[in-house]
């Protein structure tokens, strides 16, 4: 498959996910990828459950190659300079102030390549009382009104993934790819800031929305109460998801797949908004009948009544569903040291095709000989 990105070179100074992920979702559409990372240990998030190549750290640093820098040193900043001069975009996710200490600020950059597309990620943005605050996930997804759409009413506790780490290095890849759109007309680059607190809040723009407009303060069981959505546990302790929306045949093809006419009539379940309103009810009712066959038994006769449902998944079944496998999303590669490397590919078909082709993340330095080379190459021409 054509890359679409081929010919864009990436200079990435990301740690955790913020920076790694943006990285990530630009080398997965053909870019030249160089993670700069410090010499022995690397992006952080290396080490997480010990060594140097942790799953979460594979998990965004597919398609990339690895130098190891320390740009306090002057012969590998000036490594790192060589590299931004004929780079087209730089990532970084430091806290502010932080990246021209490493001699890698914007305007120290933009001196050496005025084309450069220059993305800095925070926590809370650049400027500001809350600047210099500390920024992981949990706290970006509370800051933006986002971690109380997630939490269960009693018993708060933090559940579900990174999601703001994730989201906010996907609105880093957009902003990039724009910036570089532009740049075709200007021949200038860009400086792009964005924080984890401004992409939550932009993610979370339903619930800012109903805030806005009916003074509705929405909670962890308003959207699944207005779009009738449901997770059943069955026979065999598998779950299954129903989600019915609003086209009323959807309604009547649940009735008809649990053999319950009844509730046609039921005032409490007979209209859309009483339905809403009773959804604890109906909950309640079934339950018990979900829990009288498999998850398999009932995936077949909600799919005959053509009712909009899914199996609710773990990872270790979802890409072994036949759709899943159909599409070829599951990708598989093996790294020359670390061995067998499987992911998940990027959801891209350009032209009805998609990339099946994948680098596994690599090791530490791994094409630190190779990029020099290539700098020396062409500093001679």
């Amino acid at each position: 498959m054509t890359k679409i990105l081929k010919g864009v070179r990436v200079i990435e100074m990301g740690t955790y996910i913020t920076g790694p992920a943006a990285g990530m979702h630009l080398a997965d559409l053909g870019a030249d990828v160089i993670k700069v990372e410090r010499p022995e240990t690397g992006d952080p998030f290396r080490a997480f459950k010990g060594g140097l190549y942790s799953p979460h750290y594979q998990t965004y640093n597919r398609n990339k190659r690895s130098i190891a820098l320390d740009t306090a040193k002057p012969d590998d900043r000036a490594v790192f300079h060589d590299l931004i001069r004929d780079a087209d975009v730089f990532i970084q996710n430091f806290r502010p102030g932080v990246a021209e200490k490493l001699g890698a600020g914007e305007e120290e950059l933009h001196r050496i390549n005025p084309r450069l597309v220059y993305c800095a990620i925070s926590g809370f943005g650049q400027t500001g009382p809350a600047r210099d605050r500390p920024a992981y996930d949990t706290v970006a997804q509370a800051a933006s009104a986002y971690l109380r759409l997630l939490t269960p009413p009693t018993n708060p506790r933090v559940i579900g993934p990174a999601i703001a780490d994730a989201v906010t290095g996907h609105y880093a890849a957009l902003g990039i790819v724009a910036a570089l759109l532009e740049r075709v007309s200007t021949g200038k680059g860009r400086r792009l800031d964005i924080s984890m607190l401004e992409a939550m809040c932009h993610f979370n723009l339903d619930s800012f929305t109903h805030y806005f407009s009916v003074g509705e303060v929405m909670g962890p069981l308003s959207r699944p109460t207005v779009s009738q959505s449901y997770t059943f546990a069955c026979s065999d302790g598998k779950w299954i998801a129903i989600h019915l929306s609003s086209p009323p045949k959807f309604w009547e093809g649940l009735v008809e797949a649990v053999g319950m006419p009844e509730l046609m009539s039921d005032p409490r379940f007979a209209e859309r908004m009483a339905r809403i309103e009773h959804q604890h009810d109906l909950i309640e009712v079934l339950t018990p009948v979900f829990a009288t066959r498999t998850r398999d038994e009932w995936c077949a006769i909600l799919l005959k009544n053509e009712v909009p449902h899914s199996p609710a998944y773990d990872s270790n079944e979802a890409l072994e569903d036949p759709q899943a496998v159909h599409l070829n999303i599951k990708v598989s590669t093996d790294h020359p040291q670390m061995g067998p490397f499987t992911t998940v590919r990027a959801p891209y078909n350009f032209d009805g095709e998609a990339d099946l082709s994948i680098l596994p993340p690599p090791t530490l330095d791994e094409h630190g000989d190779e990029i020099r080379a290539e700098i020396g190459t062409r500093n001679a021409g």
